[in-house]
This record gives C-alpha cells, structure tokens and sequence, in this order.
C-alpha cells in the first residue's frame, strides 16, 4: 500500500479544529503525517447508527417506525464492511486476529458481533423518543458544506440534516452516540454547531434559527439559538486558530498537550510526553507557506499563537 503524501493543510473542518485545540501534536499526525489510526467498536457504531438516521427518511412518512429502523442496523453495518472488511477485527474471536481481519466468518465472536449490533439497535429505538420522524421532513441529509473566508481560509464539514420550517427558519441538528455533556463542557460541544452555523450564514446569508444536538446515548436534546455576533466570535477564533497551524506547519513545531483524552490517543508511543519520538516530520521547514488565494498577508491579531475530536469515514489530511 502507498503511503499517503504529507502536504500542508489548505482547509479546516471542525474535528480537525478540536483536535488542534485538544493537542497541536494530534492535528500534524493525523493532517500531516496522515498515521493510520485503529477504529473502534464505539466509532463505528456511531457510523452505522448515523446511516441508518439518514436512510430512515428514505420511506415514506408512515412507514418510518421503529421496527423498520431497527432493521436497517444489520443492512448498514454490511454496507460499511463491504467497503471496510478490516473492520471485521473489531469482532474477532480471541487468538485469531488474522482471521478476524481477513473476515473470515470461522474468526468472528458471533456473540459479541450481536451484542454490538443490539447496542446500535437500541440508540436508534432511543431517538424516536427524542424526535418524531413522521412528522420531519428534513431539507438535506449528510450535507457537504465549504465556503472560503475573506482571510483565505477555506472552511468544510458535514451536517447531519438541515430542516427547514415552512417560514424559511433554518435548524441544524447533528446526531451523537454518546451521552450529554455536563453543563461546564457544553460550550466545547457546540462550537462544532456554530462552525456549520458560520459556513451556512456565509453560503446563505441568513443565520440558521437554532442548533441541535441529539444525545442517544443519553435520552438529551441540547439546544441552542445563535447570533450574529456569536458566529463573528466564532470566525475570530478560526481564523486564529489557522494562523497557529500555519505557524506551526511552517516551523515543525507541534507541541503536544497532555489532557485526560490522552488515554484514548492511538499515538502515545510516538508521543514525547509518554517517552515517544515523533517520526521525522515530512515537510520543509520554511519562513512561511505560501498565501491561500483570496488570502493576504497574515496579519498578527496577538492571537496567532493559540494552540492551548467527522465522522469516521470523513476525516483526511486538511478535513
């Protein structure tokens, strides 16, 4: 297998955003050197779960019920293998990896694999408890979303679904899996809410009425209605959070941030703050990377040296 070319980073989406501010040393791994990264039961069931939330509204209003939801489960979760066999491993039996990852139906833990498969079932049961299908009719589903700042930087992302009232308000609503935050971490949460609120004010001109988080491992529905001013604040700190990748494309200098998310980082090993040596860094050191277009020169806000997380499937080298 060829290994993927290192190049700077041209665009920023909102996980690749978090995780800048989660860790510098995460963002150049996973943008920059594009490491490989092991997935995870949880991460792909929040595939599955999200695909089959976009595939529900493919029927028609009364047909969407929670039998036939549920029964798309197993119809996604192949789906996704046919394209990703090595997710087979996930369900391995014990001592025979290989098999697993060859998907061989001799090394799959049936049981687990149907444990699995009813946890998926069970969030997605979970939201017809939160919302009512048969009375949505979303406006776009899984969609993909880029607009170019007057700075230059170019922002991207996916939404879940778009609804759009009758009076022409618009409600971005985004699906997690897992459980509500606490109050205190509810800000970190929606600012990838306000990131797509930002783009869709700049492709639309108008900013969407309300925010919506939809929490099924919990039962939470989190809400929140934006302003102008708010998405500006949110532009200020895009823009200079670009400014510190830029300069720390430029320089190699990518600091890692040790945090209590450091537990769940696939790259500890090549981490120095657990006794790691990055690898070599695969780009040259230069005075500074050439401008975007439309951008001109940087300008230094005091705010350039910010640097203190779409989904499986749609993370890449500047996602």
């Amino acid at each position: 297998m060829t290994a993927p070319i290192a190049r700077p980073p041209d665009s920023l989406s909102p996980s690749r955003a978090a995780d800048f501010m989660q860790c510098p040393l995460l963002y150049r791994f996973r943008v920059i050197d594009r490491l490989p990264e092991a997935p995870s039961a949880a991460a792909t069931r929040g595939t599955v779960v999200h695909a089959v939330l976009e595939r529900v509204f493919d029927a028609p209003a009364g047909e969407r019920v929670i039998p036939r939801a549920r029964a798309l489960v197993v119809r996604e979760w192949e789906r996704l293998l046919a394209r990703r066999p090595e997710l087979t491993a996930l369900f391995a039996e014990e001592g025979e990896p290989g098999e697993g990852a060859a998907g061989s139906a001799g090394g799959v833990d049936a049981a687990r694999l149907a444990e699995w498969l009813t946890s998926a079932e069970e969030l997605v049961e979970r939201w017809f408890a939160l919302e009512d299908p048969t009375r949505l009719e979303p406006a776009e589903r899984e969609l993909f979303v880029e607009t170019r700042l007057e700075s230059g930087l170019r922002l991207r992302g996916v939404i879940d679904r778009v609804d759009v009232a009758p009076t022409g308000e618009v409600r971005i609503v985004d699906y997690k899996t897992g459980k509500a935050p606490g109050p205190q971490y509810a800000g970190a949460a929606l600012f990838q809410m306000k990131f797509y609120a930002l783009v869709l004010w700049r492709l639309r001109g108008a900013v969407p009425r309300r925010l919506q988080l939809v929490y099924l491992g919990s039962g939470d529905i989190l809400t929140y209605d934006p302003e102008e001013s708010d998405l500006l604040g949110v532009e200020r700190k895009l823009v200079a959070l670009w400014h510190a990748i830029r300069q720390a494309t430029e320089t190699g200098d990518w600091r890692p941030s040790r945090s209590k998310l450091c537990g769940w980082c696939d790259h500890q090993a090549r981490c120095p703050e657990f006794g790691g040596t990055p690898p070599p860094y695969p780009l040259s050191i230069q005075t500074a990377l050439p401008l975007l277009p439309g951008q001109g020169a940087p300008v230094d806000d005091g705010a350039g040296g910010l640097g203190a997380g779409e989904r499986p499937d749609t993370a890449g080298a500047g996602a």
